[in-house]
């Protein structure tokens, strides 16, 4: 019975004997990674453009005509498609595809994973649109989203239970994580419910940092040494542990600086030393990309994304620890939104630029090289993220060009690179393989 439904498994997974030669729906069902990239892809443009017409609209360069009219907390709206949307789906599309080896076990077919996936791609649709409808709908759409997330969790909970390794740290790191960005979003959504934006831009923070940032930093630590020991055999593979635990513990405290800050209390001790925490944590970061290989890195372009998108962490974390210096020194708003988008655009964009392009390479039978076109993009990346972070230390007049162009520069440098991929999700591997 089990080599039964092992060989019915493997074969939901592999495509009909005469593939199509056009782009099918059928083809995102050939393995997991196709149809969660796929979501992940569709919903990353979606967002993207809606972003980009909140700016123009926020700049007048839009015909009134042409404004979509919101009327609920477009910010909150936007930070939370960009972390909960599009983000988990890549993860779980990359999950499913190295989480089983990671485990030792047969990972869930593509038939079986969908209806979470689906469940996270049409809620966070409906979340958009109830920016422009209200908040009944946006939080019905949170709420099934929450519920494919659920599903998420479920899956990766069965993979572990299946599990026979003896090292299984990073899965139930990202598992706990994945636990922990459920209770967020709930949060989240509650506090909107109860109209608490403030409370409900905690919530949100909290799920930024303690689950895409802990899932990001816990495959960063596993991969990085990884890819850059295969491409650069010179290269060692180092990943104690306790680098590990160093980069959970500085996402911790900086967690905790949420919930301070939130509750207003006045504690210029606790700022300092927790502006002097993230100093040290930046230092270390910058330090360990190094150590990783960052300059003999920068020879393979694939490779040279992954170690520059780790170098915005360390960067990131600098940015906060000298906004939050300066804020005690004269009394100003510390540059949250600057070291915000240097962890999300920076960090998170830049890793799930590379990490898709590769997986996505190797899995449609190509060779695992970063092109001219995602180079090229890949750049456009890199100068979308200075703007932004530039937006957030300059005077309130730039504030609206600046965030304009970096949506824009955004949107031209993830758009192309999404549609790409979304075609070869559709199609057959062009070296005959199954998946």
């Amino acid at each position: 019975m089990m080599a039964h439904d092992a060989h019915r498994s493997f074969a939901m997974n592999e495509p009909p004997a005469v593939a199509p030669a056009r782009w099918s729906w059928r083809a995102l069902y050939w393995a997991p990674h196709r149809l969660a990239f796929a979501l992940a892809c569709a919903l990353l443009m979606l967002s993207s453009l809606w972003w980009l017409n909140v700016q123009l609209a926020r700049s007048a360069w839009l015909p009134e005509a042409l404004v979509w009219p919101l009327v609920w907390y477009p910010t909150l709206v936007h930070g939370a498609v960009m972390t909960y949307g599009f983000v988990p789906l890549f993860f779980l599309g990359f999950l499913y595809t190295a989480g089983p080896r990671w485990l030792g076990i047969e990972g869930p077919t593509a038939r079986q994973i969908a209806p979470g996936l689906w469940l996270q791609g049409l809620g966070w649709c409906g979340w958009l649109l109830g920016a422009q409808l209200g908040g009944t709908v946006a939080l019905v759409g949170g709420a099934v989203a929450w519920l494919g997330l659920c599903v998420g969790l479920w899956h990766l909970l069965a993979m572990l239970r299946q599990s026979r390794v003896a090292d299984q740290v990073h899965a139930r790191v990202i598992a706990g994580a994945w636990g922990l960005g459920l209770l967020c979003l709930a949060g989240m959504l509650l506090a909107l419910a109860w109209d608490q934006p403030s409370l409900a831009r905690a919530w949100l923070t909290s799920g930024l940092w303690g689950f895409v940032v802990v899932v990001y930093v816990t495959v960063a630590h596993r991969m990085i040494p990884f890819f850059t020991s295969s491409a650069l055999p010179m290269i060692s593979i180092w990943r104690p542990l306790w680098v590990l635990l160093f980069l959970l513990l500085a996402i911790a405290l900086r967690l905790l600086m949420v919930w301070v800050e939130w509750l207003e209390w006045e504690l210029r001790l606790w700022a300092a030393l927790g502006s002097f925490w993230l100093l040290v944590s930046g230092m270390v970061l910058l330090g360990l990309a190094f150590v990783w290989g960052l300059v003999q890195s920068l020879r393979i372009r694939l490779l040279a994304m992954l170690h520059i998108g780790f170098l915005w962490l360390g960067l990131a974390f600098l940015i906060d620890s000298i906004g939050h210096f300066w804020m005690l020194l004269s009394g100003d708003a510390p540059w949250t939104l600057g070291a915000m988008h240097a962890i999300t655009m920076g960090f998170m964009g830049s890793l799930l630029l590379a990490m898709v392009t590769r997986v996505s390479c190797g899995h449609s039978g190509r060779l695992l090289v970063a092109d001219r076109l995602v180079w090229s993009l890949f750049w456009l990346l890199q100068l979308a993220t200075v703007l932004r972070v530039v937006s957030d230390l300059v005077d309130l007049r730039y504030l609206l060009g600046l965030t304009l162009a970096a949506a824009l520069l955004w949107t031209l440098a993830l758009l192309p690179w999404a549609l790409r991929m979304l075609r070869w999700y559709g199609l057959p591997r062009i070296d005959g393989r199954p998946g």
